[in-house]
Protein backbone atom coordinates (compact mmCIF):
# COMPACT_ATOMS: atom_id res chain seq x y z
CA UNK A 1 0.00 0.00 0.00
CA UNK A 2 1.49 3.29 -1.08
CA UNK A 3 0.98 6.49 0.89
CA UNK A 4 2.12 8.75 -1.93
CA UNK A 5 -1.40 9.91 -2.93
CA UNK A 6 -1.87 11.24 0.62
CA UNK A 7 1.36 13.24 0.79
CA UNK A 8 -0.13 16.41 -0.80
CA UNK A 9 -3.12 16.30 1.56
CA UNK A 10 -0.87 15.85 4.59
CA UNK A 11 1.30 18.69 3.29
CA UNK A 12 -1.67 21.05 2.99
CA UNK A 13 -2.83 20.18 6.52
CA UNK A 14 0.69 20.71 7.87
CA UNK A 15 0.97 24.05 6.06
CA UNK A 16 -2.42 25.17 7.41
CA UNK A 17 -1.49 24.15 10.96
CA UNK A 18 1.89 25.91 10.71
CA UNK A 19 0.21 29.08 9.41
CA UNK A 20 -2.36 29.03 12.23
CA UNK A 21 0.26 28.50 14.93
CA UNK A 22 2.55 31.15 13.41
CA UNK A 23 -0.29 33.69 13.18
CA UNK A 24 -1.37 33.20 16.77
CA UNK A 25 2.21 33.24 18.07
CA UNK A 26 3.38 36.32 16.15
CA UNK A 27 0.26 38.52 16.62
CA UNK A 28 1.05 39.64 20.20
CA UNK A 29 4.60 40.46 19.19
CA UNK A 30 4.01 42.57 16.08
CA UNK A 31 0.41 43.70 16.69
CA UNK A 32 -0.49 47.20 17.91
CA UNK A 33 -0.91 47.80 21.63
CA UNK A 34 -3.45 50.60 21.92
CA UNK A 35 -5.65 49.52 24.81
CA UNK A 36 -8.48 51.67 26.10
CA UNK A 37 -11.49 51.20 28.32
CA UNK A 38 -13.81 50.35 25.41
CA UNK A 39 -11.51 47.62 24.06
CA UNK A 40 -11.14 45.97 27.45
CA UNK A 41 -14.88 46.00 28.20
CA UNK A 42 -17.22 43.11 27.44
CA UNK A 43 -18.85 43.45 24.01
CA UNK A 44 -22.64 43.23 23.88
CA UNK A 45 -23.62 44.07 20.29
CA UNK A 46 -22.74 47.74 20.62
CA UNK A 47 -24.90 48.25 23.70
CA UNK A 48 -23.33 49.53 26.89
CA UNK A 49 -22.93 46.55 29.22
CA UNK A 50 -25.24 46.62 32.19
CA UNK A 51 -23.65 46.13 35.60
CA UNK A 52 -23.77 42.52 36.75
CA UNK A 53 -23.91 41.35 40.33
CA UNK A 54 -20.87 39.57 41.72
CA UNK A 55 -20.98 35.92 40.72
CA UNK A 56 -22.90 36.53 37.50
CA UNK A 57 -26.46 37.43 36.79
CA UNK A 58 -29.56 35.83 35.40
CA UNK A 59 -29.76 35.42 31.66
CA UNK A 60 -33.17 36.09 30.09
CA UNK A 61 -34.98 32.97 28.90
CA UNK A 62 -35.43 34.55 25.43
CA UNK A 63 -31.82 33.65 24.61
CA UNK A 64 -32.50 29.96 25.24
CA UNK A 65 -35.82 30.02 23.38
CA UNK A 66 -34.17 31.61 20.36
CA UNK A 67 -31.47 28.94 20.39
CA UNK A 68 -34.07 26.16 20.59
CA UNK A 69 -36.04 27.67 17.72
CA UNK A 70 -32.90 27.81 15.62
CA UNK A 71 -32.24 24.13 16.37
CA UNK A 72 -35.79 23.13 15.41
CA UNK A 73 -35.65 24.86 12.03
CA UNK A 74 -32.07 23.75 11.45
CA UNK A 75 -33.10 20.13 11.96
CA UNK A 76 -35.96 20.65 9.54
CA UNK A 77 -33.53 21.74 6.85
CA UNK A 78 -31.24 18.81 7.63
CA UNK A 79 -34.14 16.43 6.94
CA UNK A 80 -35.31 18.27 3.83
CA UNK A 81 -32.03 17.98 1.89
CA UNK A 82 -31.83 14.16 1.78
CA UNK A 83 -35.54 13.98 1.06
CA UNK A 84 -35.16 16.35 -1.89
CA UNK A 85 -32.26 14.33 -3.26
CA UNK A 86 -34.16 11.03 -3.14
CA UNK A 87 -37.60 12.44 -3.92
CA UNK A 88 -38.13 10.27 -7.02
CA UNK A 89 -37.13 7.05 -5.27
CA UNK A 90 -39.43 7.59 -2.28
CA UNK A 91 -42.61 8.02 -4.27
CA UNK A 92 -45.93 9.09 -2.81
CA UNK A 93 -45.11 7.61 0.61
CA UNK A 94 -42.09 9.89 1.01
CA UNK A 95 -44.11 12.87 -0.15
CA UNK A 96 -46.88 12.26 2.40
CA UNK A 97 -44.37 11.68 5.19
CA UNK A 98 -42.59 14.94 4.39
CA UNK A 99 -45.89 16.81 4.31
CA UNK A 100 -46.66 15.46 7.79
CA UNK A 101 -43.19 16.45 9.00
CA UNK A 102 -43.42 19.97 7.56
CA UNK A 103 -46.94 20.32 8.96
CA UNK A 104 -45.73 19.38 12.43
CA UNK A 105 -42.91 21.92 12.24
CA UNK A 106 -45.27 24.64 11.02
CA UNK A 107 -47.66 23.91 13.89
CA UNK A 108 -44.73 24.45 16.27
CA UNK A 109 -43.83 27.63 14.39
CA UNK A 110 -47.39 28.95 14.64
CA UNK A 111 -47.46 28.15 18.36
CA UNK A 112 -44.22 30.03 18.97
CA UNK A 113 -45.45 32.94 16.86
CA UNK A 114 -48.72 33.18 18.80
CA UNK A 115 -46.91 33.01 22.13
CA UNK A 116 -44.64 35.91 21.13
CA UNK A 117 -41.44 33.90 20.86
CA UNK A 118 -40.40 35.76 17.71
CA UNK A 119 -40.89 39.28 19.14
CA UNK A 120 -37.60 41.09 19.72
CA UNK A 121 -38.32 43.42 22.62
Amino acid sequence: MSLSPYVPIIGVFALAAAFAVFSVAIAPIIGPRRFNKAKLAAYECGIEPSPEPVGGGRIPIKFYLTAMLFIVFDIEIIFLYPWAVSFDALGIFGFVEMLLFIGTVFIAYAYVWRRGGLDWD
